[in-house]
């Protein structure tokens, strides 16, 4: 199976002369991040979904093959808390049929005041239809153990494999496809630091290991200070011999 590496959003000031010239539009540095990765992690739909025209105008401007996951809208996950999704998923749908061949994995990031509920998750799962793939990061402590996991492997969704300060690293795939959400390495604050050439041999391994067993991995790096992300999606690309 395959193995998607690329970053949390792709339009940053403090990446010029990283991945793009210094200096470049910023209209420009959608194409400079395609010309080097075949996925991203789009941020951005967290604090406005973007209109149908706009997911439209990616579907025409993404290459062939390229993978392109979506983060939900705050309004959903943080505002109503999953609480009755019925026109918020109304409206993602319309936006993944959009995207076609494109899309990749809905992320649902939880709030981290949003504490254990297994019926509101159960409902909001079985409303999404079956052909968005989605996944789950928790925030609060209290969803992680064994009746969550397997209420994920029901539903077929993937949960969202964490490193970052604070964070556990619970290493579980529940779905076809594992989702992986690399928040930087620095113990004392989220998206901070660059991975060490070992730490990211070692997550080479994982990615191998889940390849082996048949599932279709999805990586990014989130730690976008100083560039960091984009050297650390390549030197993780190089150890995988991609």
């Amino acid at each position: 199976m395959a193995a998607h590496i690329g970053t949390s959003g792709w339009s940053y000031d403090h990446w010029q002369g990283v991945l793009y010239p210094d200096p470049t539009p910023v209209h420009d540095r959608f194409y400079y991040y395609v010309d080097q990765f075949q996925t991203v992690e789009l941020n951005s739909s967290f604090y406005r979904w973007p209109h149908e025209r706009t997911f439209a105008s990616w579907r025409r401007r993404l290459p062939e093959g390229f993978q392109f996951t979506v983060k939900a809208p705050r309004g959903l996950t943080h505002g109503k808390r999953l609480y009755a999704p019925e026109v918020w998923i109304e409206r993602i749908k319309k936006c993944w049929h959009i995207l076609g061949e494109k899309r990749a994995i809905l992320l649902v990031q939880l709030s981290p005041n949003f504490a254990y509920d297994y019926a509101r998750l159960d409902y909001f799962l079985s409303q999404v239809p079956d052909w968005i793939r989605v996944a789950v990061e928790f925030r609060h402590p209290s969803w992680h153990h064994e009746a969550i996991f397997q209420l994920l492997e029901r539903h077929q969704a993937a949960y969202c494999v964490m490193s970052g300060a604070g964070l556990p690293c619970i290493l579980r795939a529940t779905a076809l496809h594992v989702y992986v959400r690399l928040h930087g390495p620095d113990a004392g604050w989220l998206y901070g630091g660059s991975y060490a050439d070992d730490d990211l041999r070692w997550w080479a391994d994982r990615i191998r290991e889940w390849e082996r067993a048949g599932k279709e991995v999805f990586v990014y790096f989130n730690n976008d200070g100083g560039g960091n992300a984009v050297r650390n999606a390549f030197t993780l690309r190089h150890f995988l011999g991609r």
